[in-house]
Order: C-alpha cells, then sequence, then structure tokens
C-alpha cells in the first residue's frame, strides 16, 4: 500500500464533504462490522471511513431521521435525569393542621 496515495485520497474525500460533521451509515465488513449504523462523526473520519469502503454518506434523509431520533433520545434521557433528581419530602398531616 502506498501511504501517499492512501492519504492524498483521504483528503480527497476530505475535500468533497461538506460541514464539520458529517452522518455516515457503516457498511458490512469482513472483520464483522454491522451494516446500516448511523453515526456523526468529524469531516476527517468520514472521509478516512469512506475511503477504507467502511462507511458512506447519508442521504439527506437518513441524516434528518438521525438527527430527529438523537432528539428524542436525548429528551427521554434528560427527563428520566429529571425524574430521578426529584426528591419527595413527608409532612406529617399534624404538621399540616397545626400550620407550620
Amino acid at each position: 500500500m502506498d501511504l501517499k496515495t492512501y492519504y492524498s485520497n483521504i483528503r480527497e474525500a476530505e475535500a468533497r464533504l461538506e460541514g464539520e460533521f458529517i452522518v455516515v451509515i457503516s457498511m458490512a465488513t469482513p472483520e464483522g462490522g454491522k451494516a446500516g449504523v448511523a453515526t456523526e462523526v468529524p469531516r476527517y473520519t468520514a472521509a478516512k471511513l469512506i475511503n477504507d469502503l467502511r462507511a458512506r454518506v447519508a442521504t439527506a434523509e437518513e441524516t434528518e431521521m438521525f438527527h430527529l431520533e438523537a432528539d428524542d433520545r436525548r429528551r427521554r434521557y434528560e427527563l428520566e435525569e429529571e425524574a430521578r433528581r426529584m426528591r419527595v419530602m413527608v409532612i406529617p398531616a399534624s404538621d399540616l393542621r397545626k400550620g407550620k
């Protein structure tokens, strides 16, 4: 493998990508890589994955779906964390009647 060509191809792929972060969809690999997993990665990492035939750039529809699902997961996590931090204080009824 010619390393100059390899890294030149990565730089060319990186130049074709727009934006700082790119959503990529994984492809099946002989090492057991699972196809169809969406991930958002920095542009250089996306270029390397594409050059190594481990991923492809997500379509606009796939990117939108990825972001919607990520927002949903984030909201559910925040609600769970909020519920976990909720404190309950038990006040005896006798204290309420006395006006305390």
